[in-house]
């Protein structure tokens, strides 16, 4: 399976690409909007790549068929997660990644971002790529697989960039398990660089400052 993704550049030839992972129900048309906000010439501007998930039911939702990157189930309390679906997903962006590759853009320049399910997807895929990424930057989501994160994670990315941003009143992903994740990443040895806001599973102006200036620092 290949995904489908919109495209965009900022620049020809782009300096660096940003693959861009929307949360659950949404699409890739989603974060466009966000990403004509950020100011990416200093670093030689940029090919933006927003793919749309897979179709799948989910759980949660009734078993609705929606676009979602892997099931939700269980209680907001005590998910169960759905590692089969995590793990199709991780190689559908690892596949992202490797075209990015191809197409003359090396992993160093890479960034993978992603909001709420995109944010799990983000930091899934990218602490455990073989090659070092430019950066990785997640968006009111959380750490999938914790504890199994130390066991599989790729020894080019221990140092990776990492910026984590969550909303104080986040009512889908409460702001404690983000935390949890920034600790657990931290534990292990990672920079996290975290930011929070007055809002809910959403996105500010402040945070879009925050993301155009931490990319243009590990784009530099």
């Amino acid at each position: 399976m290949t995904l489908e993704a919109i495209e965009m550049q900022s620049a020809d030839p782009p300096g660096a690409s940003l693959i861009v992972l929307h949360g659950l129900g949404a699409d890739g048309h989603d974060f466009v909007p966000i990403a004509e906000q950020l100011d990416l010439a200093a670093v030689g501007g940029a090919r933006f790549i927003f793919p749309h998930a897979p179709l799948r039911p989910v759980t949660m939702n009734g078993g609705y068929v929606m676009r979602a990157w892997y099931d939700i189930a269980g209680t907001p309390q005590a998910r169960i997660e759905d590692e089969a679906g995590l793990r199709a997903s991780q190689a559908l962006i690892e596949a992202l990644i490797s075209r990015e590759v191809e197409r003359g853009v090396p992993a160093s320049r890479i960034v993978l971002m992603g909001f709420s399910q995109g944010c799990a997807m983000t930091l899934m895929t990218g602490l455990r790529h073989a090659d070092r990424l430019a950066g990785l930057a997640g968006l009111s989501g959380y750490l999938p697989l914790a504890a199994q994160t130390a066991g599989e994670r790729s020894a080019a990315n221990a140092d990776v960039p990492i910026l984590l941003a969550h909303g104080r009143d986040d009512p889908m992903i409460g702001i404690d398990r983000a935390l949890a994740s920034r600790d657990t990443l931290r534990a292990l040895g990672h920079t996290v660089e975290w930011h929070d806001y007055a809002m809910a599973h959403s996105v500010c102006m402040d945070e879009i400052a925050d993301l155009n200036r931490w990319l243009q620092r590990v784009l530099a």
